[in-house]
């Protein structure tokens, strides 16, 4: 009872306050065991406003985050999803939860270990995870999906992701460099256009290896 208490203040005071209104998301948010996916060591942080750490000096999103993404690409339970870095695999489970197929990519193979088991005991059973790089076009996989989201921000915005888009899919990154990065939500209208959509400012963690701006010399 303790827990669902928690959880039901996470939802009504971190998320909802931050401008998360989507009734999906939210009961996604009320009915995922968020607890289950927090490293033993911060259990009791499991429902705090907060990024939670993880091995390999990496982080859970914090609550509010996870709910502004999942409001933000308005999943239908046909989509397709790519998730780009998988973390805790909190995040994988909820797309789990609104998406037909979610495929999931962290270079940390135990990431990919644990979160598989999480998943499988929830029984989640439309995920894909995979080790990899997802800066190496193998990693991504063939064809095209309907929603892409990326955990980690690229300091310089890289298209090669938002290609990988069907018409109508919409793209979640996190474009810049601290202290002040922009979430964007890029959505394919055609082939060849692209709309760009700034959603809030925030700071996380950049993706490893991608591109960073040249130091800037007088």
């Amino acid at each position: 009872m303790l827990t669902e208490a928690a959880r039901e203040q996470m939802v009504n005071q971190q998320v909802r306050a931050w401008d998360v209104l989507d009734p999906r998301a939210l009961d996604v948010l009320r009915r995922l065991p968020r607890e289950r996916f927090v490293p033993e060591a911060y259990r009791e942080m499991a429902f705090a406003d907060a990024e939670i750490p993880l091995p390999h000096h990496e982080h859970m999103l914090s609550p509010k985050i996870v709910g502004r993404i999942l409001q933000a690409l308005d999943l239908s339970a046909s989509d397709s999803v790519l998730e780009i870095g998988t973390g805790s695999g909190f995040l994988t489970a909820a797309l789990a939860m609104q998406a037909a197929r979610v495929r999931s990519i962290d270079r940390h193979g135990d990431f990919i270990s644990a979160a598989r088991q999480q998943i499988a005991a929830l029984g989640l059973g439309s995920v894909e995870l995979q080790a990899g790089d997802a800066l190496t076009a193998a990693a991504l996989g063939s064809g095209s999906y309907d929603a892409i989201v990326m955990t980690a921000s690229l300091p310089i915005y890289d298209d090669r992701f938002q290609q990988r888009l069907a018409i109508g899919g919409r793209l979640f990154v996190v474009v810049g460099s601290a202290p002040i990065m922009e979430a964007r939500l890029v959505r394919r209208v055609s082939p060849t256009e692209f709309t760009q959509q700034s959603l809030f400012e925030t700071v996380i963690a950049p993706l490893v290896g991608a591109a960073v701006p040249s130091p800037f010399r007088f």
